[in-house]
């Protein structure tokens, strides 16, 4: 039997574990960063974790959990909203996500959220499967893109920014 309950401080390298395997792409250490940031009070995109722990005491899933202001789909200004959501591949196919799911519905309702959101990548046919067996509906699909701009660094802008700017008398 697998016990869910809120995230402890003794938690923190099992934590930063399961983060790691959920976004392998992110550095390590910014991802531990982020948990020790959450222990002390400083971490304002994650509100509540619930860890998932097996019989053997080994944490093998995590629910990162926020308030927002807004999700795609929902109509409140108070939405609770899934940051995160891991369980270690040996592990699911087992409820042990339901039961977070379940832990952070419940967070959810004492916190005034009529509204629970969560988000995955469009590819993430796995993801998308488990948010629907628990029983949310997929509201959009959407693709985000990202430009970096040096404006400092480029001549060009600083010319046509002083081009643009309003005559100074």
């Amino acid at each position: 039997m697998t016990r869910v309950r809120p995230a402890r401080p003794v938690d923190a390298a099992s934590w930063a574990r399961l983060r790691a395997a959920l976004w392998p792409a992110e550095p390590k250490a910014e991802l531990r960063r982020e948990v020790d940031q959450f222990f002390a009070g400083r971490l304002r995109h994650v509100r509540a974790v619930f860890m998932a722990e097996a019989e053997s005491g080994r944490i093998v899933g995590l629910a990162e959990m926020n308030i927002r202001p807004y999700a795609e789909g929902c109509s409140t200004d108070r939405v609770a909203f899934l940051e995160g959501w891991y369980v270690e591949p040996q592990y699911r196919r087992r409820g042990i996500g339901a039961a977070l799911i379940g832990a952070a519905e419940r967070w959810a309702v004492k916190n005034r959220c009529s509204e629970f959101a969560s988000n995955s990548l469009h590819d993430n046919e796995l993801g998308r499967a488990a948010h629907l067996a628990v029983g949310f509906e997929e509201v959009e699909v959407t693709r985000h893109f990202r430009k970096e701009l040096r404006l400092a660094a480029d001549k060009r802008f600083q010319r046509a920014d002083r081009r643009s700017a309003p005559a100074r008398r």
